[in-house]
């Protein structure tokens, strides 16, 4: 009798410290970002950001007592190595969710993927196409402003400022495509024209002569529409040929290293972008100013430089998954339910979010200020 009660001690024990070991268990999300490639500006900062978060989640004891494993893959700023990638992190890593990937043509590309798995994705880019049409976006959200919300935005500050004719310059991918069906499209409604439609491609390194026709065909301003290295070339261009007409960026130009690289060819260039580039600017009781500064004073004193506005599109995704998770446990069509039924009012770093059966975003133009680089420096437009 008494070797049976020590055998069945033995066996209490063991079954707890499995029990115990299978509870601290890592949760697993997965992030593709472009690390590495063209779009390296726009992945290092969104894996810095989540990098950061990451480690302060565990500090603060995990998911319900679980740590949480982030593990990200380098899409290498290319769609056929984000789709491999994707099957990695669903099939082999058994993520519950998926942050990412970096740029509107990755994240086109791996929807059918996920939409097949069942795994939500919380894309960190910004063309409209990611999360419309919503009713075949069922799995898919994103935390970048619309694309339609920024023209809407330039549009709206154009009005006021009586400008009616426009040349616009976008890139051929597919951020460019779907910001010139946006800038096309909406111009009627704001009775803005569009006199010159120009493009050029991601490896070009000249557009003296997009924005010549588009001065000669008498735009009142330049509209263009890109990211990354192209953004800067514009500009050395624009203010070379000294137009006079003031020349307008995407929503993509939120990063202070467009700036350092422009130099002063930057001063005066004109986008509307995501409050992070201006946190410091607003009134105490705005909405996002404790958000925005709690995030911009951790990611400074870690990384020794500032977040630009693709680090917060990381923070949103990251932050609306790990409250979900939390709510509801890591179960992949509940966290998505959540997102999409409960991301109310939701203060973030690129916006206020409202997220619905009807709007996989759930921010509009209101998320962005008109910012203007004056002294090497972002400066609120009032």
């Amino acid at each position: 009798m008494a070797g049976l009660r020590v055998l069945l001690l033995i066996l209490a024990f063991l079954f707890s410290v499995i029990g115990f070991s299978y509870s601290k268990e890592p949760i697993k999300i997965g992030a593709i970002l472009s690390v590495t490639g063209p779009a390296s500006f726009i992945g290092e900062q969104e894996k810095n950001t989540l990098l950061l978060l990451a480690e302060e989640v565990n500090k603060a004891g995990g998911i319900n007592g679980r740590p949480l494993e982030v593990i990200i893959e380098d899409s290498k700023s290319g769609e056929s190595q984000a789709v491999l990638s994707a099957k990695k992190l669903i099939e082999r890593d058994k993520v519950v969710a998926i942050l990412g990937p970096s740029t509107t043509g990755e994240s086109m590309a791996v929807i059918p993927i996920i939409s097949q798995a069942k795994i939500p994705l919380i894309s960190l880019a910004a063309g409209t196409g990611i999360t419309e049409p919503v009713n075949e976006r069922y799995w898919v959200f994103k935390t970048a402003q619309y694309d339609r919300s920024a023209v809407e935005a330039i549009y709206r500050y154009m009005q006021k400022k009586g400008i009616q004719k426009v040349g616009i310059l976008t890139i051929t991918n597919s951020f460019g495509d779907q910001g010139r069906k946006a800038l096309l499209e909406l111009a009627p409604k704001f009775g803005i024209q569009v006199v010159a439609d120009e493009r050029y491609k991601p490896e070009d390194s000249d557009m003296t002569v997009q924005l010549l026709k588009a001065h000669k065909a008498g735009a009142q301003a330049i509209i263009n529409w890109s990211v990354g290295p192209t953004q800067v070339i514009v500009v050395k261009n624009w203010q070379a040929l000294k137009l006079n007409i003031p020349l307008f960026q995407s929503h993509g130009w939120g990063s202070k290293k467009n700036i350092q690289l422009a130099g002063s060819a930057a001063e005066g260039v004109i986008a509307p972008l995501g409050r992070i580039v201006v946190w410091d600017k607003l009134p105490e009781k705005h909405p996002q100013k404790k958000i925005l500064e709690g995030f911009v004073r951790a990611y400074e004193a870690k990384y020794k430089t500032e977040p630009g506005t693709f680090a917060g599109h990381a923070y949103d995704a990251f932050m609306m998954v790990v409250e979900a998770m939390k709510k509801v446990g890591p179960d992949s069509a509940k966290i998505r339910d959540y997102i999409e039924h409960k991301i109310k009012n939701w203060p973030g770093i690129s916006g206020v979010f409202n997220i619905s059966p009807k709007d996989h975003c759930g921010l509009d133009a209101s998320s962005f200020e008109m910012v203007v680089v004056k002294k090497g420096d972002w400066e609120i437009i009032q």
